[in-house]
C-alpha cells in the first residue's frame, strides 16, 4: 500500500511516496534555508509564498521519482499541525485538491507524530512501549508511546525549545543560520569549552525542559568578555549543556517507565553529540533516523499516514489546520 505524503509546516516544501509505512520510494524536499538566512530566522509570510511556488512541482517530482501513477496511491497523508498557519494551509489545500480529484482518502497527520515515524523508515523498527524524545525548533517533548496512535506526553519545554535556543545562541555568537548545524560545526573547533561553564536547568521532580535561562547565560557571558570572543568554546559549552539535560531526562524517564526502546526524533536529533551521548549513557536500545529524516520531510508524514489509514483513521475534506496542535 503506497501513501503520498505532503509536508509544509514550516519552511520546507516536501512530498514523498512510502509503501507500507517502511519503504521509501521517493522523498523530495525543497528547502528555504538560503532565503531565510538573510533574516536570521523564518519569516512566515515569505515561507508561505515560497510554498505556493514549490508545492506543485515537488509533488509531481515525488510521483515521478517513485515511478507511480494515481491508481497506485491508496491515500494522501498531509501535515495539519502544528506549524505556521500560512505554510500549513498550502500543503493541506494541495492534499485536499488531489484527494478530491483522484477520489482518494485524506489522512491528517500531527507533525510531531510524523517525526516519531521517521524511526519506522530505518531497518531496526522499534517495539512498544517506547519513549520518544522529540527535539526541534519549536518542541522539546518526552512522549510515552504504547502503540500506534497511543501517546502520553510526560514532559515538554516550559519556554524555549532546544532548537529555538540553538538558533538564538547562534545569533548571539554570530556563527550563522540555522543555529543547530552552525553551533555543531563551530563547536568542533573548540579546545577550551570547560573554561566557560554554563548552567543546567534540571527542574527537579519533572520531566520538563527549560533552556531560556541557558540562552540568557550565554548572552551575559558573551557580552562580558573582551575581544577576541571565543565563539567556538562558548558554542561547545552551550551544546554540551543542552545535550546533558536532554540525554539525562530521556534516560531517566525511559528507565522509570521500563520501556523497550528510546527513539530520538526532530531536527535537533541530527546533532551528533546528542545521538552519541544518549547511546553511550543508555542501557536501553536507542534508535535515531539518519539526519535527512530528522529534519522536516514528507516520508515521515507518509509513514505515519499509513499506520493511521491502516487503523481506519481518515479525515474529511473539512479538515483544517491546527497551528498549535498537541501530541499526547
Amino acid at each position: 500500500m503506497k501513501i503520498l505524503g505532503i509536508e509544509s509546516s514550516c519552511d520546507e516544501t516536501a512530498a514523498a511516496v512510502v509503501e507500507n509505512g517502511v519503504k521509501i520510494f521517493s522523498n523530495v524536499v525543497a528547502s528555504q534555508v538560503d532565503i531565510h538566512a538573510r533574516y536570521g530566522g523564518i519569516v512566515p509570510e515569505v515561507a508561505s509564498r515560497q510554498h505556493l511556488l514549490s508545492i506543485t512541482p515537488i509533488v509531481q517530482k515525488a510521483m515521478d521519482d517513485a515511478q507511480v501513477g494515481w491508481k497506485d496511491i491508496s491515500a494522501i497523508a498531509v501535515t495539519s499541525g502544528p506549524g505556521l498557519a500560512g505554510s500549513l494551509l498550502v500543503g493541506l489545500s494541495m492534499a485536499k485538491t488531489l484527494a478530491w480529484a483522484h477520489r482518494l482518502s485524506l489522512v491528517g497527520v500531527n507533525h510531531l507524530e510524523g517525526h516519531i515515524y521517521a524511526n519506522w523508515l530505518i531497518d531496526d523498527v522499534p517495539g512498544f512501549p517506547l519513549i520518544c524524545l522529540i527535539v526541534s525548533g519549536g518542541h522539546s517533548d518526552l512522549i510515552l508511546m504504547r502503540g500506534h496512535g497511543d501517546y502520553v506526553r510526560l514532559g515538554c519545554t516550559r519556554d524555549d525549545a532546544a532548537g529555538e535556543a540553538f538558533d538564538k545562541v547562534a545569533r548571539i555568537l554570530g556563527v550563522g543560520y540555522p543555529g543547530g548545524p552552525a553551533i555543531e560545526k563551530v563547536s568542533r573547533d573548540s579546545a577550551n569549552s570547560a573554561d566557560y561553564p554554563l548552567p543546567r536547568a534540571w527542574l527537579k521532580g519533572s520531566y520538563d525542559f527549560s533552556f531560556s535561562g541557558l540562552k540568557t547565560a550565554v548572552l551575559r557571558l558573551f557580552n562580558c568578555l573582551d575581544e577576541p570572543k571565543p565563539a567556538s568554546d562558548i558554542a561547545a559549552s552551550f551544546q554540551e549543556a543542552v545535550v546533558d539535560v536532554l540525554a539525562a531526562k530521556t534516560i531517566e524517564v525511559a528507565r522509570n517507565y521500563k520501556v523497550k526502546r528510546i527513539v530520538i526524533a526532530g531536527g535537533v536529533a541530527a546533532n551528533k553529540l546528542l545521538r552519541k551521548t544518549v547511546q553511550e549513557r543508555s542501557t536501553i536500545p536507542v534508535s535515531c533516523p539518519p539526519p535527512a529524516l530528522c529534519t522536516d520531510n514528507a516520508a515521515m508524514i507518509a509513514a505515519c499516514g499509513y499506520f493511521r489509514f491502516k487503523q481506519g483513521v481518515t479525515s474529511g475534506l473539512g479538515l483544517d489546520v491546527e497551528p498549535n496542535l498537541k501530541l499526547g
